[in-house]
């Protein structure tokens, strides 16, 4: 048996009947122009597909998708054609989506971000992941078949990046993103692997984080005292919540009494859709916070506060719930609250210029300090994992090292120490001669 026919006869080893149809045509001088293999299979012929030879040597594998189209593989072998041709059939019984060979990376972008991306992401991360890719990838990479896309092409975008200034940051967030889309095409059939495994990770340099020690997180509360958003700067530097956490507190998500807090939403001002409320960062997120004394009073009296303005304002007011609003009663907007009140705010103070969300920094740092476990910090901020917690605040660890490492020296050689054991050792015989009750 010819290789040809032992291909064709093991591909067809199928239930269902067959017929194969080899048309040649002859030119003039009686040679082979073209070379046909019509695959005929009863009712499921029209699907099954064609096999045969173009006139420059290539043979061609058509197979007919679900949509109607016709699905065109170019191989260099009739064995090659016929293993697409078996390939693509096994690919729709499994119900894999079959795109055509040409689709490129720009097409599956687009559609993985209007189609998937944008049904699993909050608004905010969809827009960011929209703006990298149409900014930085389709441009360069757009035209790039999506199975031909090769870890150097990605390299060489990335070098491309840094070399136009932009921060390695923001080149390892492009490398995530494409990294998350290219997984799906995995799981979907669309290529063989994920090209950004292949490439190496970028090394971001880590910048030593603008946090505020005690004396200034004293000077802080200090210059917040009676300020229309101190309840709001309070909770920021004691709770360790978020920005759009914070802006998404109602009031029925406190309870005074009992010093709890629920977090539950988040807000945020989106492009062209202005504030919006979504769900938490994560599941994590969505947690019970306790309150400190200092917050507790801070809440009393902004409510006070914010009953005379709500009365002041009438009709006009938005009858909502939200506990940190403008004076119509809708969630003050992030941009504004950091233009005309915490900047001026830390400038008068004498403070750096920190970030609003170094606030939540200072918070986790100075509850590490005082010695809280980690695992009690990464709840509290609502971190997914507690190794998250242990890489943002690495720079406090070395100094609770050193302490902990003092106190156990203290433990060990305080005389002293009620609850320290004691022992006396023989210096000849090396037996103990003395043991007090531990703990």
């Amino acid at each position: 048996m010819r290789e040809d026919e032992e291909t064709i006869h093991n591909y067809f080893k199928r239930p269902v009947p067959i017929l194969l149809l080899f048309q040649s045509s002859l030119n003039s001088n009686g040679r082979m122009k073209e070379r046909k293999a019509v695959i005929a299979m009863g009712k499921r012929a029209n699907s099954e597909g064609s096999v045969y030879q173009r006139k420059d040597g290539r043979w061609v594998a058509s197979i007919s998708l679900e949509n109607g189209k016709r699905k065109t593989i170019y191989s260099k072998t009739q064995r090659e054609a016929l293993k697409e041709v078996q390939r693509v059939n096994h690919a729709k019984d499994q119900g894999i989506i079959l795109p055509s060979a040409d689709q490129t990376l720009g097409v599956f972008l687009k559609t993985w971000l209007e189609d998937t991306a944008q049904l699993n992401l909050r608004e905010r991360t969809y827009i960011r992941y929209r703006e990298l890719m149409n900014l930085h990838v389709l441009p360069i990479l757009g035209n790039i078949k999506l199975q031909k896309l090769s870890p150097q092409q990605l390299q060489k975008l990335y070098k491309t990046k840094l070399d136009e200034g932009y921060a390695p940051q923001t080149v390892k967030h492009i490398h995530r993103v494409l990294h998350r889309a290219l997984n799906v095409a995995l799981r979907w059939g669309l290529v063989g692997r994920n090209v950004c495994d292949a490439v190496d990770p970028l090394r971001v340099p880590k910048k030593e984080m603008a946090v505020l020690n005690v004396e200034q997180a004293l000077q802080f509360l200090a210059a917040v005292k009676d300020d229309p958003l101190e309840a709001l700067y309070v909770l920021a530097l004691t709770s360790g919540l978020r920005e759009g956490e914070l802006i998404g507190i109602q009031w029925h998500d406190l309870d005074l009494v009992k010093g709890k807090l629920q977090v539950r939403r988040t807000v945020a001002y989106v492009p062209k859709k202005g504030l919006t409320i979504s769900e938490p960062k994560t599941a994590k997120s969505r947690r019970s916070v306790h309150l400190t004394a200092l917050a507790i009073e801070a809440l009393k009296r902004h409510r006070i506060r914010q009953n005379e303005v709500r009365l002041a304002a009438g009709s006009p007011w938005a009858g909502e719930d939200w506990v940190f609003c403008n004076s119509v009663g809708k969630p003050i907007d992030g941009s504004n609250l950091l233009r005309r009140s915490f900047h001026p705010l830390l400038e008068r103070a004498g403070l750096p210029a920190i970030r609003f969300h170094d606030l939540r920094h200072s918070s986790a740092t100075l509850l590490l300090s005082l010695g809280v476990h980690p695992k009690i910090v990464s709840e509290i901020l609502g971190h997914s994992q507690v190794s998250l917690t242990l890489d943002t605040y690495s720079h406090v660890l070395p100094s609770l090292q050193e302490e902990a490492f003092s106190r156990l020296n203290d433990l060990l050689t305080n005389e002293q120490n009620p609850v320290a054991v004691t022992v006396a050792v023989n210096g000849d015989s090396g037996k103990k001669v003395k043991k007090m009750n531990p703990l």
